[in-house]
């Protein structure tokens, strides 16, 4: 297998999803296939109906066409007539004796074959021009012989074969002969493709493994591989011209066409944007009207590009007046609308008035470039092979600066200019008004006329309808900047605009990676630097008037101050830009750095945010993100990075409140390093990366500032109540597996263990899940004594811990009590909510002391050195950690509620480890891994089940966790997924969910996603007469333990299901015989109670299912018996008929709830003895796994009673 066709290495393939409600058939070339009983094609999964007829049905058009319902498709190049076709059988590779009859086409361009001469989309495709020979192998056979790769075909007789050679050779011989214009194939075939518009690997339903997809002008290829996209040899393509394109969830969409419906899937939301993007141009393109080109193109001048020379120019800037060919278009692009308007000639119809046409057909190309051109050097110019660089580089100078423009004599005159713009657009003369405007005249100037105020006004009255064409589309046009040069090439003068900061600055060459290395002194210049009006210019020195570079502030994206000494020089900063170039600027001042960013920072920053600029930022930038209540569409925010805390401004200027990074629940990257994932306790924050460059530099600056950054309490990762969640994870952990071991705290773990252990929670304690059988408690809590033991200042900071040793010399109780609340108040917020979750926790650790013989005193003696951090001779240190146990209520001023939980936990830990001691585990809510949408680490949610969550509490749990606002006809559920057989069944809304947790087995797993079909149950329940379903499906009985049932096969029987039980039959009963009086004389063969089937979509493929819409059945009796069976049903309407009428019988009739809320459900307040004890996930011993939370769903109120 090529590397491109590998399967993805983790998580599942999107075309290997459990809905059998979609089609899932095989579509590999040359692979025998069970055809579908309807006759239909596998590669759409839905019921096509009526087939049009194919492409090749309509002679000398585009294929597909539908007559004059679509418009615009004549103009699409017809295909190739049909030379040959007929019936032949064709050899594939998996041996020589089997032969598979296919239908086979040859046109000027392709061979291709199909299953049937009806089918649209062929099989497998060869471009003519590869064909290098074709000769004869034998009896009616022949071979068709590609650069790369042979065909066999056999023909009913000789003569035919001997038709086909003589039709082929003849074929490929004039191709080769006429050396026509190459096709995308044959230019894969001789090493040269075209490139494409978007290609790469997407899967497709049907298909087992990606294909590689090629979208290519008015046409999308599919390819096994990218080795056959390089050899040229297809399976088929698509013609736009009748196609569509529809967005069906975050990464898949639909391509439709009136013959097949493709289901492809990308590996991300933006690679799916990115896909769907360009195949909708695509479309354009083939819908594309040549007419405006042909009117514009009359005009001689324009039928080659104005900047490159290149013929048949197809796109146009229609504020600059120029016909310009696609490359070219690309760069204007990047100059930005206020430079150039691009738009296609052949595409935006809408856009092409007739007045706009006739302003191209007037001005034309040689009227632009006698302004604009007047005075190119030749070693300047383009030409149709230029590069990309060279034409940013020629397109910036011309129409960004204005280098090479003819400058109007008035040119430095604002009044004398703007006077000669209202004469000028009262006249037909647009050459003068084109130079007016673009050497600085005002398109909205005052005219003195008060009835026409402004040139527009002036044009109109005049009847200048072309004029008033050409200012509009300048209205918001940006005048070429002038470059500063010797006064003997420019003899006018124009004044100055003031400084807004200058001085000398030391950078270094612009890069177009980030600064991985430092950068030593010798590698930055001294350069004379200028900030004014909107544009940061660099000299040699500050004598020269040319500047060696500039950078426009527009383009600034972001602005980075880097630590002191980051670089050779005391104090740098970086600038990057929408090009995707980063500029490293230095000074020796750390003052003159921060006015210089300053200065920067207030020139790009929209006003909307200058709140920002205050701040001491590190970061300071913009980026499109997600969040809130707009998660339908992205919006452009400034952020502002400063020390661990994130602030946020939207586009509209309302400044949201700051992401505290170091509580962030989660930090993650999705989608190939292309959304930064923040998720807090109150929302969801998604930041795409647009430009990788400066995405990168966020990516990593925020991984760092979130994550624990000194030695400190203040610099660690915090949970919400200010509890480093380090000692958070510790203490957890302990609570659940350490209570009861002897001597936990005393004993010291293994030293390479801990060391290791607190070298991961430090980096990142967020990513670290502690897990019974992997971590040993005496590990951890050596971890944790260490960590307090090497804490920079102390948990009672060095200010501080003198007057706390002092206090235990106080005799009077109250008096010491008092004195510990004061000095408990004096401490920092993260220093008093640490000591107040410790002493919590030892207070718990002591209350079990008969089992692990840690009493106060004996905790007191190991906690006192550690947390005062001495050496253990001074005895003051374990005085007063047995104070602050002994005192806890009252030195934490802990209430009587939250002290009855205090002590309901206890008396539950006590509870379960009696219980876990009989064999009889109980225990409290369980934790674990819900995905949404598909199995991936990113998408991977840690919830907590209590026993009452039902899988509609479970499904909103998870959507509001990421922000996912449920719309209308979102039929959002909880499935349970079954790895190994291949099947999943969508959870009954009502359906508790800690039960399915004990049956779920290591291949199995829960995720939240849309149940496409609901509604369309929904509709055929509303609509049935009657509860009872029969027909006709296809059975196979998995073998039992005892090898009896059936072994293999499908075999047709008739089936009864009514709201009890369903009835399977060996024979098609008559009406008479359905009828209900009857249907007790007729004894099924087998019958099965409803309440006890469990039914699942999809049947696994090694089955080789007739079908592939499918169920597969478990049934389970009083005896705990169990049986495996699978239906097939012939078509998905039939499917989904007998799934709707499965939930409605087994759920009372309720499939979905009347009126969902909008809203996660609440759910009921948890029983308050259960407490409020931290659980580790259920990741780790599967049977340990299953015993406590059956235990626990059988009585979850079992371990308390009695207390």
């Amino acid at each position: 297998m090529a590397k491109e066709d590998a399967e993805p290495g983790t998580g599942r393939p999107r075309s290997l999803r459990f809905n059998s409600l979609f089609s899932d058939d095989e579509l590999g070339e040359d692979q025998p296939e069970v055809s579908p009983a309807d006759g239909s094609s596998s590669w759409s999964d839905r019921d096509p109906g009526p087939c049009p007829p194919a492409p090749d049905a309509f002679p000398g058009g585009s294929p597909g066409t539908l007559g004059d319902s679509m418009e615009g498709t004549g103009a699409t190049a017809p295909l190739s007539p049909t030379i040959r076709a007929g019936w032949l059988d064709k050899n594939p590779p998996q041996g020589s004796y089997i032969y598979q009859k296919r239908w086979v086409k040859l046109d000027a361009d392709y061979l291709r074959y199909f299953d049937s001469e009806k089918d649209a989309y062929s099989k497998r495709l060869i471009p003519v021009s590869s064909i290098s020979r074709v000769t004869s192998v034998g009896d009616q056979k022949f071979e068709v012989i590609t650069n790369n790769r042979n065909f066999v075909f056999r023909a009913e007789s000789d003569a035919e074969r001997n038709e086909w050679i003589r039709t082929l050779q003849q074929i490929a011989e004039e191709r080769k002969s006429k050396a026509p214009e190459r096709t995308l194939m044959s230019l894969a075939t001789d090493g040269a493709p075209e490139p494409a518009d978007k290609s790469g690997f997407l899967e497709l339903r049907g298909f087992k493994h990606k294909l590689f997809v090629v979208v290519a002008g008015d046409k999308v290829f599919l390819y096994k591989n990218a080795e056959d996209y390089r050899l040229g040899i297809g399976i088929t393509y698509i013609e736009m011209n009748v196609g569509n394109v529809k967005e069906v969830d975050r990464r898949g969409f639909d391509l439709t066409t009136p013959y097949r419906l493709f289901s492809f899937s990308a590996d991300s939301e933006q690679e799916k944007e990115e896909w769907v993007e360009a195949m909708q141009q695509s479309i354009a393109e083939a819908l594309s009207n040549s007419e405006v080109a042909e009117r514009i193109w009359a005009v001689e001048s324009n039928r080659c590009c104005a900047d490159c020379g290149s013929p048949k120019p197809e796109w146009a800037s229609i504020n600059l007046c120029v016909v310009i060919c696609k490359r070219c278009a690309g760069e204007h692009r990047g100059l930005g609308p206020g430079i150039t308007k691009v738009r296609s000639l052949k595409m935006d119809r809408k856009v092409w008035t007739e007045e706009l046409i006739k302003l191209f057909q007037q001005f034309g190309n040689a009227m632009a470039n006698e302004f604009w051109a007047a005075n190119v050097p030749p070693s300047e110019a383009i030409g149709p092979t230029s590069g990309s660089q060279e034409r940013r580089r020629f397109l910036i100078a011309k129409y960004r600066e204005g280098k090479y423009r003819h400058y109007h004599p008035l040119f430095g005159n604002q009044e004398e200019l703007d006077r000669a713009l209202c004469v000028a657009v009262t006249t037909s003369d647009l050459k003068e008004t084109q130079a007016l405007l673009f050497c600085g005249a005002s398109v909205t100037c005052d005219t003195g006329d008060s009835q026409c105020p402004t040139p527009l006004a002036l044009a109109e009255r005049s009847g200048q309808r072309l004029q008033m064409e050409f200012l509009l589309h300048n209205k918001t046009s940006e005048l070429p900047r002038l470059e500063m040069v010797g006064s003997e090439e420019k003899p006018y003068s124009v004044p100055l605009p003031s400084v807004t900061h200058s001085g000398f600055l030391y950078k270094t060459p612009s890069m177009a990676k980030p600064v991985s290395e430092r950068k030593g002194l010798e590698e930055f210049s001294r350069r004379w630097c200028t900030l004014q009006d909107g544009v940061l210019s660099y000299y040699e020195n500050d004598r020269n008037a040319v500047p060696n570079g500039e950078i426009r502030v527009e383009e600034i994206v972001c602005l980075v101050n880097n630590p002191p000494h980051a670089h050779g020089i005391e104090s740098t900063f970086e600038v990057y830009t929408e090009a995707e170039r980063l500029y490293l600027f230095g000074l020796e001042s750390s003052d003159s750095a921060r006015e210089w960013l300053k200065s920067i920072a207030k020139s790009f920053v929209h006003p909307c945010a200058e709140e920002l600029l205050a701040l001491d930022f590190e970061r300071l930038g913009r980026l499109h993100y997600k969040g809130g209540l707009t998660l339908e569409r992205t919006q452009e925010g400034w952020f502002a990075l400063a020390g661990s805390t994130l602030h946020v401004c939207s586009e509209d200027g309302q400044r949201q409140e700051p992401l505290q990074l170091r509580k962030l629940q989660e930090l993650s990257i999705q989608g190939e390093h292309e959304v930064l994932v923040l998720v807090e306790r109150r929302r969801t924050l998604y930041i795409q990366g647009e430009r990788k460059l400066d995405f990168l530099g966020w990516v990593h600056a925020i991984q760092k500032a979130a994550g624990s950054s000194g030695d400190t309490l203040s610099e660690q990762q915090l949970t919400e109540s200010d509890v480093p969640l380090l000692v958070d994870r510790c203490i957890d952990y302990i609570t659940q597996c350490g209570l009861t071991s002897e001597g936990i705290y005393r004993k010291s773990g293994q030293n390479s263990k801990t060391t290791s252990l607190l070298e991961v929670l430090q980096r990142d304690a967020r990513r670290v899940r502690l897990k019974e059988g992997e971590h040993h408690v005496d590990d951890v809590a050596n971890t944790l004594k260490r960590f307090f033991r090497d804490l920079g200042d102390g948990l009672f900071t060095r200010q501080w811990a003198p007057d706390w040793l002092w206090a235990t010399a106080l005799e009077d109780e109250e008096a010491k009590v008092s004195e510990y609340r004061q000095l408990l108040g004096a401490l920092p917020p993260v220093n008093r909510a640490t000591l107040k979750a410790l002493i919590n926790h030892l207070f718990r650790v002591q209350c079990f002391s008969g089992e692990n013989q840690m009493n106060t005193h004996n905790l007191a003696i190991v906690f006192g050195p550690t947390l005062f951090q001495t050496d253990g001779k001074d005895y003051k240190a374990g005085r007063v950690v047995e104070d602050l146990i002994n005192h806890y209520v009252k030195i934490f001023n802990v209430n009587d509620q939250e002290m009855k939980k205090q002590q309901d936990e206890i008396m539950a830990i006590m509870k379960m480890r009696e219980a876990s001691s009989s064999g009889m585990q109980q225990a409290g809510d369980f934790i674990c891994t819900v995905y949404l949408e598909e199995k991936k680490t990113e998408t991977e949610q840690h919830v907590k089940i209590p026993a009452t969550m039902t899988a509609e509490e479970l499904t909103f749990e998870i959507l509001d966790r990421r922000k996912i606002v449920m719309k209308e006809k979102d039929y959002w559920s909880c499935f349970e997924v079954n790895e190994r057989e291949e099947a999943e069944r969508p959870l009954h809304y009502s359906e508790k969910v800690l039960p399915i947790l004990h049956c779920l087995g290591t291949e199995s797993y829960l995720v939240v996603k849309k149940q496409m079909s609901m509604e369309n149950m929904l509709i055929y329940l509303a609509s049935r007469v009657g509860d009872c379903k029969h027909g006709m499906m296809k059975f196979r009985e998995e073998r039992n333990l005892l090898g009896l049932g059936l072994s293999t096969g499908f075999h047709d029987r008739y089936f009864i299901l009514n709201h009890s039980c369903l009835r399977l039959y060996k024979e098609v009963r008559s009406l008479r015989q359905r009828s209900p009086p009857l249907e007790s004389s007729h004894k099924p063969e087998k019958e099965w109670p409803v309440r006890n089937l469990k039914v699942y979509l999809g049947v696994k493929k090694k089955l080789r299912p007739p079908t592939c819409w499918g169920f597969t059945v478990f049934y389970e009796n009083e005896k705990h018996e169990k049986q495996q069976w699978y239906l097939c049903c012939d078509t998905q309407a039939d499917l989904r008929e007998w799934f709707a009428t499965f939930l409605q019988v087994q759920n009372g009739g309720a499939l979905w709830p009347s009126e969902r809320p909008r809203t996660r459900a609440a759910r009921p307040q948890q029983d308050a003895r259960l407490g409020n004890i931290s659980l580790i996930p259920l990741r780790g011993n599967e049977s340990e796994m299953r015993n406590s939370v059956a235990a626990f769903a059988t009585d979850p109120l079992t371990l308390l009673r009695n207390v």
